[in-house]
């Protein structure tokens, strides 16, 4: 044997290929939108402005410095949403489904890395859910296009029109937000439809569809209608979706919108409460909401979408399960639980973690975004939970920032996707697995 041999070969663990995976995919989609063809002006972009969209698309955040429709020529839109299709589905479900095409065979090592980009909870049938996920995803979106298709066409045409279909019900789905609407005024997202019915449903639907999670998707598929047979996380995912959904929307419809007709008050309360479950679209101008209703949205999107899901943010289950655990802790339950099952107390330090994570993340970056642009709080907290929570939406400051602060953002919406506790896993190679304990003592809070 000789002396020079590595007796201990490097291997990555599943959470760094996750984390390189999606690295990659932004470096290659930046270098692909810095080449003069993926412009409108036939000029390069620049190496901030690539890097910034490439990110905000593979993030499936929609944050953007240069309007998607009037800035980007078809080859930019379309590496832009070929960003947005891996950054939804899963750097690795995409590698996973290259490799299942191939014939390859998937180890064990690739099994465990799909397990953990899926959120999956066993390394058994990851593949036959791989191919459960992509078959479900371009059957919807190809569905979404379908509907999309006679409002795009009779504005722009068949070839026009089809693309704009395919474009935002891929946007939709995977939750991006990204928008081509520029063409008629840039950064105005889908105001103009606010009075459409079929565009607000096929656009929410989608969304919703998208962030309920992968799992929760082949849980229905299996039970179909047995709600009884749905596995505790399904049922706390669909309950909590519905109350994040309904309760802010009636908020919003009884104290925002007063100007608008009944009709289109509706729409507008309903696609502007989901579309904060990370999507990025907005039928409403924004900035016209109070103070109020800009705090609550803020609140909206750190939460997020479900594990899972093509959503970002800290997750729908989080929530809960504080929830939950504070819930038992003012009655003086000995356990938390939900939907009669108890909640592992590994479970609630790991979303107390998580939340705490983000909730620093946020405030830091907020203040940090504010002191250095001169911009008031609230706006810059709106900015900041948008991109922590890959949702997009925007008071209008992001085109106005510094590089400094684009660069936060996307820092910010690289830990959104991503998720913290993936970040923290991939630097932190050996755990300290050691069986002895410290003495306990006990601290009063609260």
């Amino acid at each position: 044997m000789t002396p020079f041999k590595n007796k201990h070969k490097f291997k990555l663990t599943s959470f760094q290929t996750i984390i390189f995976g999606f690295l990659g995919a932004i470096g290659t989609g930046a270098l692909l939108l810095m080449l003069p063809f993926a412009t409108v002006s036939g000029h390069h972009a620049s190496f901030h402005d690539a890097v910034f969209t490439a990110t905000s698309a593979t993030c499936v955040t929609g944050l953007v410095v240069q309007d998607t429709g009037t800035y980007w020529s078809m080859f930019g839109q379309f590496v832009i949403l070929l960003l947005i299709q891996i950054g939804g589905m899963g750097v690795i479900t995409i590698a996973g489904l290259i490799a299942i095409a191939s014939g390859k065979k998937i180890g064990l090592m690739q099994r465990n890395v799909m397990k953990e980009a899926l959120s999956a909870k066993n390394v058994g049938g990851i593949v036959r859910l791989t191919s459960f996920i992509v078959k479900c995803t371009f059957l919807i979106e190809l569905a979404g296009a379908l509907l999309l298709f006679p409002v795009f066409y009779q504005e722009y045409g068949v070839a026009r029109g089809l693309w704009y279909a395919i474009f935002h019900s891929v946007s939709a789905f995977c939750n991006a937000g990204f928008d081509l609407m520029g063409v008629q005024s840039p950064y105005t997202s889908l105001c103009k439809y606010v009075s459409q019915p079929l565009v607000n449903i096929v656009i929410m639907l989608l969304i919703i569809v998208g962030g309920i999670g992968f799992l929760t998707w082949e849980d229905i598929a299996r039970n179909r209608w047995h709600m009884s047979k749905y596995s505790t996380q399904t049922k706390m995912i669909l309950f909590t979706t519905a109350t994040l959904i309904l309760v802010p929307a009636i908020f919003l419809f009884c104290c925002e919108f007063d100007g608008l007709a009944l009709k289109d008050r509706i729409f507008a309360s309903l696609f502007q409460s989901i579309t904060t479950r990370t999507a990025g679209f907005n039928t409403m101008e924004l900035n016209g909401l109070s103070d109020v209703g800009k705090m609550m949205m803020i609140l909206l999107m750190l939460i997020g979408g479900s594990p899972g899901s093509t959503a970002g943010g800290m997750k729908t289950t989080t929530i809960a399960v504080l929830l939950a655990s504070a819930f038992a802790i003012f009655h003086q339950h000995e356990d938390t639980s939900v939907f009669r099952r108890r909640i592992a107390e590994e479970t609630i330090r790991t979303a107390s973690a998580i939340f705490m994570m983000y909730l620093i993340l946020f405030l830091f970056g907020g203040c940090i975004l504010s002191m250095v642009e001169g911009l008031p709080l609230l706006d810059c907290l709106f900015e900041t939970a948008s991109a922590i929570g890959t949702v997009g939406l925007t008071l209008g400051i992001t085109t106005q920032l510094s590089l400094f602060s684009r660069y936060l953002l996307v820092a910010l919406m690289f830990f959104g996707r991503v998720g913290g506790l993936t970040l923290i896993f991939a630097t932190t190679r050996h755990l300290n697995t050691t069986r002895s304990h410290l003495p306990k003592d006990k601290i009063n809070v609260g």
